[in-house]
């Protein structure tokens, strides 16, 4: 049987089950241990399915995002340590820019003593704890409203991001997996794939309870960022799944 149509069959038996362990579906396929975690592994990178301790599940799909309100009360703690840790991560004098969502914003309260930094974002939340908080310079690109979100996306947003050269850009996410950030909103994906385009480093903001989500476009591959800042309640077999890839996995601890 040729992998493709193992993979297939993969698909089909946890469609069906919901959750298999890798010993059922050594024994259904007929092949090694191995050769079953090698086509999970694929699959998972496609965000098809998702690793679980000693077997493999169906990937959760995010057909709908939260209010922005709603969004602040979720993971509060969590999303504190990232936004303290990856405030760590900004040299004086940096242009950041600060994508929209709740736990850039918990990074934005970090900087709110520093005077140093040009502050680059789409949130108006952000802007406006920044404009009335901070001494720093700040930049909002403007573009189409998402009010549900609080920020600005689009073609426009994304020209004015590209036409600014960037040192570090802290993104956020739907939901993420191996295979990368997802989102339900298109209208989200120019203006982070804009972003990390103009930017010199890039680093990912989320806390875990996004991990192995899925939605459905596709906004960035994994391989665009150089390092991932998460919380500590990332699971183990996520832990070992991401510790494979090139970029820079750091835990923040509350």
């Amino acid at each position: 049987m040729i992998p493709v149509e193992r993979h297939q069959q993969i698909l089909a038996l946890v469609a069906e089950r919901g959750v298999m362990s890798i010993a059922e579906l050594t024994e259904r396929l007929a092949v090694s241990h191995m050769t079953i975690r090698r086509d999970v592994q694929k699959l998972e990178e496609q965000g098809a399915v998702i690793s679980v301790s000693g077997g493999v599940r169906t990937a959760e799909r995010l057909a709908s995002e939260p209010s922005h309100l709603a969004k602040t009360t979720m993971f509060s703690s969590e999303k504190m340590a990232i936004g303290q840790c990856a405030a760590r991560h900004i040299p004086r004098g940096s242009c950041i820019y600060l994508d929209a969502g709740t736990t850039t914003l918990a990074l934005a309260r970090e900087l709110l003593k520093r005077d140093d930094l040009l502050i680059v974002t789409n949130d108006f939340v952000i802007a406006r704890l920044l404009m009335e908080g901070s001494d720093c310079q700040l930049i909002h690109i403007g573009g189409s409203v998402c009010r549900e979100n609080r920020s600005s996306v689009g073609e426009a947003a994304a020209r004015m991001l590209r036409t600014l050269a960037i040192d570090i850009a802290f993104i956020s996410a739907s939901c993420w997996g191996p295979r990368g950030l997802y989102t339900p909103d298109e209208h989200k994906v120019p203006v982070k794939q804009a972003a990390c385009d103009v930017s010199n480093k890039r680093i990912l903001l989320s806390d875990s309870s996004k991990y192995n989500k899925i939605a459905t476009w596709l906004a960035l591959p994994l391989t665009r960022f150089d390092q991932l800042i998460t919380d500590t309640a990332l699971s183990k077999a996520g832990r070992e799944v991401l510790q494979q890839g090139e970029w820079e996995l750091i835990l923040a601890d509350q």
